[in-house]
């Protein structure tokens, strides 16, 4: 066995979310400036957290493990 192969991860599999009912957002605080990632209910407005957001490596990871591709909404 190779050294190398016990610190390769593999990459996470793409978790999916109903998007006739929910919105990919970032709830930003006017306050701190702290960002952080989620979604929103279409009808409700209720939104779920999901990720803190410190960095742009962040963004791109909450949006390759949900496969986002479309540009996320900021809502304050």
């Amino acid at each position: 066995m190779k050294l190398a192969s016990l610190f390769h991860r593999k990459p996470a599999p793409v978790q999916t979310y109903d998007h006739e009912t929910l919105e990919p957002v970032i709830r930003c605080s006017i306050c701190n400036g702290e960002q952080v990632a989620g979604f929103r209910n279409k009808q409700t407005g209720h939104f779920e957290e999901i990720a803190l957001i410190k960095s742009d490596q962040d963004l791109t990871a909450f949006m390759d493990r949900y496969g986002i591709t479309e540009t996320i909404k900021r809502i304050y």
